[in-house]
């Protein structure tokens, strides 16, 4: 199993980026090879600053960077032997079974889409977010900044993907689906929740719970909240802020401490045929090497089958 991270990616890439892929396999322990993406000497020296062995990690050398500031889908074409590119390529090739990356998140949907291809009868792949609970555990938010505008369809899409992903990453059997809405009743909402919620009741293929108002989100009346992303965006940043704020006044609370977004350090783009995790921009070393651990979750638990069988079964279906 092989593992390729993006060591240019990220604001404080490539000093965090390879200092979590160290600490992601001193974790594995042997389990996983993590293929470090980028310019071989940048790497090289922080492997040497971090006392590791040269020949701990295979380094696939690529000489440019596509920069947070780049247009995503300029630069992924105008780029080709950037780390993201090259990363994808890994991916395509099977040299690599997940592909991480901290770094242009545009450019990593661009690279999603367009080189692994989106699952057949997806409409747009999707974000997933994760949503820490009360009680300690995690659930999962989707989307969370793919699709700013949505279709009823997308969002029941967004339920059977998420649904998949709950059951095979955060190991909850019949995972609970929750649209968020503006009140629990079936009438109330937009235009666009309302025709989603007739699309989730009528699906048998998930556990359609119903409506869920913003207080519910951070409780267990739901596992999976569905949204548009930018309703999930705004749902995201606000928490991690919270987190912040919180953080900052010395305020140690379990709760409050799995706002912070390097609990899980990454979020998968579902919907398309690999395995792909994109991080936070600030992605700490914490961060990295938990985003690591997410793909080899991915990989492990063989989610990307499972999803294009349930995928498949709900398209013979309808």
């Amino acid at each position: 199993m092989t593992i390729a991270l993006d060591a240019m990616g990220g604001d404080f890439a490539p000093q965090a980026a390879v200092e979590g892929a160290v600490l992601a396999h001193r974790e594995l322990e042997g389990n996983c090879e993590i293929l470090l993406v980028g310019d071989r000497e940048a790497i090289e020296s922080e492997l040497r600053r971090l006392n590791v062995l040269p020949d701990t990690f295979s380094i696939h050398h690529s000489p440019d960077v596509i920069e947070m500031g780049d247009h995503p889908a300029k630069a992924f074409s105008q780029k080709p032997e950037s780390s993201i590119a090259v990363g994808f390529q890994l991916l395509q090739s099977g040299e690599a079974q997940a592909f991480c990356s901290a770094g242009n998140t545009g450019a990593m949907m661009v690279g999603a889409m367009f080189t692994v291809k989106v699952l057949p009868g997806i409409i747009r792949p999707a974000i997933m977010g994760y949503l820490p609970k009360q009680d300690g555990k995690i659930g999962a938010l989707v989307d969370i900044g793919a699709n700013a505008d949505c279709k009823p369809e997308q969002l029941n899409q967004f339920a059977e993907m998420g649904a998949v992903y709950a059951e095979c990453i955060l190991d909850i059997p019949n995972p609970k689906i929750g649209l968020l809405n503006l009140g629990e009743e079936e009438q109330k909402g937009s235009i666009l929740t309302q025709a989603a919620y007739q699309l989730l009741k009528a699906n048998p293929h998930i556990n359609f719970i119903g409506n869920i108002e913003g207080r519910d989100i951070f409780n267990n009346k739901a596992d999976v909240v569905v949204c548009d992303g930018f309703v999930g965006n705004i749902v995201t940043k606000m928490a991690e802020h919270f987190y912040e704020i919180l953080h900052s006044r010395n305020v140690n609370d379990e709760f409050v401490n799995n706002l912070n977004y390097e609990v899980v350090g990454g979020s998968p783009i579902i919907g398309v045929d690999g395995n792909v995790v994109i991080g936070h921009g600030v992605s700490s070393p914490m961060a990295i090497k938990n985003m690591i651990m997410v793909a080899h979750k991915m990989i492990t638990s063989e989610m990307l089958p499972q999803l294009k069988s349930a995928l498949a079964k709900s398209l013979a279906s309808s």
